[in-house]
């Protein structure tokens, strides 16, 4: 099929749909990163908030850009992206982001996004346009990920259990309170750097289809500043729905429990964004959460409520996928 050339009001148009869906990005996933910190009233929210979008913002100043291009380049061929692929599969990805957090379930943006550029290159180029390989570490990332925060935390939370055995219930609270502000800072440095670099993917590849990159793929500075930014925005609007649900629904946090969780989930996001593996900060999160429930008792955990999340997990990707791919046939039949 030839190449989609675009107007530069056109350009600019798909440019700020893909910031749209970042800023949404962050709205619906500021909960992961405020809302241990908010349950445990260490902050009050709207200063979690302000807090989480600060670091999501300056995460570009710690990463490389690994991530952005496994997005760019990795899920589909790049010869088959253009700008009609690129808004079908924002627009599956935003559409099933707004949905989600209607229902208040902690979805994964980032696997929305996957999803919605495997259905548009699938309604374009049918399977030859996927790339097996980056697909396959990005969907085995869906169930890793989620575990070794939960492996993560678990044994962080014992630890910390067995050497604080002594230590007085005022004591641990206090100091917990105060470490708590830092697990915080680094799971949102980890959101940040994670997350935003799958709008940045998504701009370049898109530049790069309009031959705006020269002949080598890569990420413009302004393109790096405009996503942190978007998400940064995004969390600072805050997501109350899923915040109630990740702070208090799965199991009830304590500020020890909450640093547990936090800095478990940010090793995760740190070691899978220099791997350039494009992770779900939900998923990562969540497992965390439970880990530190299971570590009390497993009756400590609402397993019904954290069913549910995983049965959103799993249907994530193949419904972007399929509202992207309906959107990439209504695109190219309106044209």
């Amino acid at each position: 099929m030839d190449a989609v050339a675009l107007s530069l009001p056109a350009l600019i148009a798909i440019i700020a749909v893909a910031l749209a869906f970042d800023f949404i990005n962050g709205l619906h996933d500021a909960a992961n990163s405020i809302a241990t910190v908010v349950s445990t009233r260490v902050l009050p929210p709207k200063l979690a908030v302000a807090w989480a979008a600060f670091f999501n913002f300056i995460a570009f100043l710690f990463f490389g850009l690994h991530v952005a291009k496994t997005v760019g380049t990795g899920i589909v061929q790049p010869s088959v992206i253009d700008p009609h692929v690129i808004l079908a599969a924002l627009i599956g990805a935003i559409a099933w982001n707004l949905f989600t957090w209607w229902l208040g379930l902690p979805s994964s943006s980032s696997h929305a996004l996957i999803g919605g550029i495997a259905g548009a290159g699938l309604a374009k180029a049918g399977t030859s346009a996927i790339v097996a390989s980056g697909f396959i570490k990005t969907t085995v990332a869906i169930f890793l990920s989620p575990t070794i925060g939960l492996v993560l935390a678990l044994t962080l939370f014992i630890s910390a259990s067995w050497l604080l055995r002594h230590a007085t219930p005022f004591l641990v609270d206090r100091r917990f309170r105060q470490l708590q502000l830092v697990s915080a800072s680094l799971y949102s440095l980890g959101h940040g750097g994670n997350d935003a670099q799958k709008t940045m993917g998504i701009i370049a590849v898109l530049l790069y289809s309009q031959g705006m990159l020269g002949g080598e793929f890569h990420v413009p500075f302004w393109v790096v500043i405009s996503a942190q930014a978007a998400m940064g925005l995004g969390t600072l609007m805050g997501g109350w729905r899923i915040v109630r649900t990740m702070g208090s629904r799965i199991t009830d946090l304590k500020p020890y429990q909450g640093f547990c969780a936090e800095t478990a989930g940010a090793a995760t996001l740190f070691g899978a964004t220099w791997l350039g593996i494009p992770v779900s900060t939900t998923h990562t999160i969540t497992g965390a959460i439970v880990g530190v429930g299971m570590a009390r008792r497993a009756s400590a955990v609402r397993w019904g409520m954290t069913a549910n999340i995983v049965w959103a997990w799993i249907i994530t990707i193949p419904a972007a996928g399929s509202i992207s791919w309906l959107s990439y046939a209504l695109i190219r039949w309106s044209l």
